[in-house]
């Protein structure tokens, strides 16, 4: 329950670099004064029409989607928790709305049927400055941005440690989608002996067992779905370090009838 810097924080006092902490609207009027543009990335707060009015040029933010698809604060994991097969950036000018602001620029990314929210974070920050860099041409052209649709827009609600929880009712296509959706935060887990234990990794398999079942084959941890099991890679249990399953599993000593849930 600790206050913590950010990255961008701690990178910015490494590098002495000029660092403003502003609270208020008045605060950050004041820091604004005189700036061209005004560029937002993650930054968890809407900010007022009067603080948007500040910049000469225009107030931008990129964002982790295809807008109007996700808005909000968890645009990469509900892309995959949704079972998206494209996502991508979007730079666009700020309103007081959220994330409705019309668009300059979209980078579309295609997603890898295994691919984690971690990774997904990493690709797309590589594809964002280009995105920028190409916004801040077209404002220095004297070119509009164009309005954005709301009639396909999503919404991508913050998440929640509760709402990491594995439903082994599913199908094992959507618990992939979801244990990679929520890899390595807030994390994906489930219930063993009493404890929460997280899982990363998840691998569709051939194997068949029933929805929990927990079962080690040729010494890689498997876990029943509605459809077919899952392999999983890794697991973290409470007060130890993330671990290889198949080194959990010398020491969890499964047996027959255990289950997850």
């Amino acid at each position: 329950m600790e206050l913590t810097e950010t990255a961008v924080s701690r990178w910015a006092k490494e590098k002495n670099q000029i660092l403003h902490k502003p609270i208020t609207d008045e605060e950050t009027i004041k820091i604004l004064e005189g700036i061209d543009v005004l560029i937002t990335i993650g930054y968890g707060k809407i900010l007022s029409q009067a603080v948007l009015d500040v910049p000469l040029k225009s107030s931008l933010n990129l964002h982790f989607s295809l807008l109007p698809r996700w808005r909000g604060a968890a645009p990469v994991q509900r892309a995959i928790e949704a079972g998206d097969s494209v996502t991508g950036v979007t730079v666009f000018e700020l309103d007081e709305g959220m994330d409705t602001g019309p668009i300059y620029t979209v980078k579309r990314f295609a997603l890898d049927s295994d691919i984690s929210s971690d990774d997904l974070f990493s690709e797309l920050a590589q594809i964002g400055p280009e995105a920028l860099l190409e916004s801040l041409d077209l404002i220095a052209s004297g070119v509009k941005p164009t309005p954005q649709k709301s009639d396909d827009a999503t919404r991508a609600m913050k998440l929640s440690r509760e709402e990491g929880r594995i439903d082994w009712s599913l199908s094992a296509e959507k618990i992939s989608a979801h244990v990679r959706a929520f890899t390595s935060n807030p994390g994906a887990w489930t219930e063993f002996r009493e404890m929460k234990i997280r899982l990363e990794s998840p691998k569709i398999s051939h194997h068949v067992l029933s929805p929990g079942e927990v079962k080690v084959i040729e010494k890689e941890l498997y876990v029943g779905s509605a459809t077919t099991a899952l392999g999983f890679g890794f697991v973290t249990s409470p007060g130890k370090t993330r671990m290889e399953s198949r080194i959990w599993v010398n020491g969890a000593r499964i047996s027959e009838g255990d289950t997850f849930g």
